[in-house]
């Protein structure tokens, strides 16, 4: 054996084999992707050169309304589950009008389709116009 003994040859195997499971484990572990993180950020409003706040363009505007901001692509909020939080994030619900819609929810029941919104006070057709893409009943 050269001149070593059993016990110094057990040391270096079981040092060389944690070395290789601790290289595998790391190599493993970096292969699996981290969590999903969305990163939002506010733009300060434009001005013009006299330092006045100037008018979005239409394309801005349009840009706007066709995709809220605080929606993901291709997400939808369910009328009959989503909390106070989360009907506010459709476009043109504010406070008052999710209060209305879980309100309506709590007395009539669950929404059958997402066109039984007009009835609840203070949404339109216009209203509703715009949230066909993001709402939906489960």
């Amino acid at each position: 054996m050269g001149g070593k003994s059993r016990y110094v040859w057990a040391v270096w195997a079981l040092l060389i084999g944690f070395s290789l499971f601790c290289g595998g484990w790391f190599l493993f572990q970096a292969r699996i992707p981290g969590p999903y993180r969305v990163i939002t950020a506010r733009y300060p409003p434009r001005t013009g050169p006299s330092g006045v706040q100037s008018a979005p363009s239409d394309s801005s505007v349009l840009a706007h309304h066709s995709h809220p901001d605080s929606l993901l692509p291709g997400e939808t909020i369910d009328l009959n589950t989503a909390d106070w939080y989360d009907l506010q994030r459709l476009p043109g619900i504010g406070e008052k009008r999710a209060k209305d819609i879980i309100a309506w929810r709590e007395a009539y029941g669950p929404f059958q389709a997402v066109d039984e919104l007009v009835c609840v006070s203070g949404i339109g057709p216009a209203t509703l116009e715009g949230l066909w893409a993001y709402a939906a009943v489960g």
